[in-house]
């Protein structure tokens, strides 16, 4: 076991720049006083917001508050995350949380008030050239007026707010704290509690006896438990369809969706496009049972490492300049900002004392953005680089090419850019492999990535819209129905190759994302969209490239459905889907050919 040092012990070039946001402590405290000043001056606007001077001169001043907060909360957090058991930054971090919840009660009577004016006063502003800046704001107002309710009605449905997070909550302790499972015999012949953390460990077990029992284990304990979970899921369902009857929208996951203002034909077409393609996920089935050297294949044997370990000891230094190497198609300028970020110190690189687990990326508009990694010596971690400076350089080019209102770019497109990059990293990997057991192991975990982010994700999101149409309708989520619906699921999207067990039918009670509805649908947009743009870019190069460039510029300046479409990705289509599951197939048949070289 390697040495995990204390965060003093870290070496400056691989811990992030901080500096970068403020200086120093004295600054920080500057622009917290600066905020708070500003904020109780936004008051004076209240009641007046019916002109286009006083719209303007109240935006402006929303940004530069909000901007502030941002760099006030962004640096704290940061520095938090470095060591959470560090007293000081705690503090800090506590204190920018309550400014971001003062400064979010001081504004939020802007939306309302101006929401509260006439359709047509609305309209005029739009046309307004003195608020040409804010028209994308005002025009978003306009969407959404026929969903906002009576001052009134929007109080009392503020005060429901508390009790509709009570499905989720209860869910959230019954699942991580109360949930026990029992004793199941692990690899080495010893009996060890099943947790949800080791859970996926034991499905990673050779032995297939262990993988057995641990499956039998986690299903049993959540079939003791069904009607309770079956009622919690349904309290959801039941939050959901009022809310979406209460602000007057068709069904609740068009509420849903409106948000991103995604049409319902996206949603549809993905679960279509999924269907017409199960044939491909059924070969990989059967591949996986082949190369398992499996009489049956079981649910349980799905996480099983399809080809004997295969270490690639990758030093932080080594994957930087492999992730650079396989970003070339992007062109120089692409590359150009990557390197900025390598050498610059974005990154905070490895795992020190009470840091932060995970990665992500963050940052404030104005500033670059930065990124927080437990980089190991790894594949996996070469992988995640490459995924977190995808986010980075999304909001780098956005931030540079737009207003602060219109930088922000939607959860639905976030997804893409660190996908693509990913895409394109295992794309050179497979073209410079030459040792058929590395690019076995490759091309496996690149198929799963298939599986579980494109298919998986996909029948989860089926599953929702089924159950949600049934209570819509009137029916009854009874443990039984949920159980038959996500059965039946799952014998639809195995195939015949795969055994499925009776135990499936209870995962429905597992998955926390059910408590986040209509969420999930995203990761397999976000994926086949990426992997549609890596095959334009591969093929077509700077014509595509250029396509995409223009993608990473927009940030959020228009919605993202017509971004991803400006840039030839047209996901109102099924056309994105399909190409994804080209690159697919191609990945099943490179495999079928080396099993069938050996």
């Amino acid at each position: 076991m390697n040495h995990v040092p204390k965060r003093s012990e870290v070496s400056k070039e691989n811990a992030w720049r901080l500096e970068d946001l403020f200086p120093n402590q004295e600054a920080w405290n500057d622009e917290y006083a600066k905020v708070k000043k500003l904020t109780s001056e936004i008051a004076d606007f209240q009641g007046k917001l019916k002109d286009g001077d006083s719209i303007s001169r109240c935006f402006a001043l929303e940004d530069e508050i909000s901007l502030h907060t941002e760099r006030l909360y962004v640096y704290a957090n940061m520095h938090h995350h470095e060591d959470t058991a560090e007293p000081t930054y705690q503090a800090l971090s506590d204190k920018s949380k309550k400014l971001s919840v003062e400064v979010g009660e001081a504004l939020s009577f802007i939306t309302p008030e101006i929401l509260s004016l006439p359709v047509d006063a609305l309209r005029s502003l739009i046309a307004d050239p003195a608020l040409a800046k804010y028209k994308r704001t005002l025009e978003e107002m306009l969407r959404q007026k026929p969903h906002v309710l009576s001052k009134s009605e929007e109080a009392l449905l503020a005060q429901v707010g508390n009790v509709s997070q009570a499905p989720g909550t209860i869910f959230g302790m019954m699942n991580n704290a109360d949930m026990k499972f029992p004793k199941v015999v692990n690899d080495k012949g010893e009996e060890v509690e099943l947790t949800h953390g080791s859970y996926i460990q034991f499905l990673e077990s050779r032995n297939q006896d262990v993988r057995r029992n641990a499956f039998k284990a986690m299903y049993d304990t959540y079939a003791k438990w069904k009607n309770t979970l079956a009622s919690t899921l349904n309290a959801n369902v039941t939050k959901n369809i009022f809310y979406a009857k209460a602000r007057k929208y068709p069904s609740a996951l068009e509420m849903s969706l409106f948000g991103d203002n995604i049409p319902k034909a996206v949603y549809d077409n993905l679960i279509a496009a999924i269907h017409e393609n199960l044939p491909l996920m059924h070969r990989y089935m059967a591949l996986r049972k082949k190369l398992l050297k499996l009489d049956e294949l079981h649910m349980y044997d799905l996480f099983t490492p399809l080809v004997e370990e295969f270490d690639m000891d990758i030093t932080y230094d080594e994957a930087k300049k492999t992730v650079y190497d396989s970003l070339s198609p992007l062109g120089e300028e692409y590359r150009k900002a990557l390197q900025e970020g390598f050498e610059n110190r974005w990154i905070d690189v490895y795992e020190n004392e009470g840091k932060r687990s995970g990665a992500y990326s963050w940052g404030a508009y104005g500033t670059h953005p930065y990124v927080l990694l437990n980089h190991k010596d790894n594949l996996n971690s070469m992988f995640t680089l490459t995924h977190e400076m995808g986010h980075a350089l999304h909001s780098y080019f956005s931030d540079a090419s737009n207003e602060y209102r219109d930088a922000q770019y939607t959860i639905f497109l976030a997804e893409v850019a660190s996908t693509l990059n990913e895409a394109l990293l295992m794309h050179y990997l497979l073209e410079k492999s030459t040792d058929p057991k590395e690019k076995m192991y490759l091309l496996t975990y690149y198929a799963d990535q298939f599986r579980t982010t494109v298919f998986r994700q996909t029948m989860f999101a089926e599953f929702e819209k089924i159950i949600h149409e049934k209570a819509e309708q009137g029916e009854a989520l009874t443990p039984q129905e949920l159980s038959k619906i996500y059965y039946d699921l799952n014998l639809k999207y195995y195939g015949d190759d795969m055994v499925v067990d009776r135990d499936i039918e209870m995962e429905w009670a597992r998955i926390p994302h059910f408590y986040n509805s209509f969420y999930v649908y995203k990761y397999a947009t976000g994926f086949s969209a990426a992997t549609s743009f890596a095959k334009q870019i591969t093929e077509e190069g700077k014509p595509a490239v250029d396509r995409y460039l223009g993608f990473l510029r927009s940030g959020g300046n228009d919605y993202s459905i017509n971004i991803l479409k400006k840039a030839g990705v047209d996901m109102s289509s099924p056309e994105p889907i399909r190409q994804a599951m080209s690159v697919f197939e191609g990945l099943i048949e490179e495999m079928e050919k080396l099993t069938a070289a050996k």
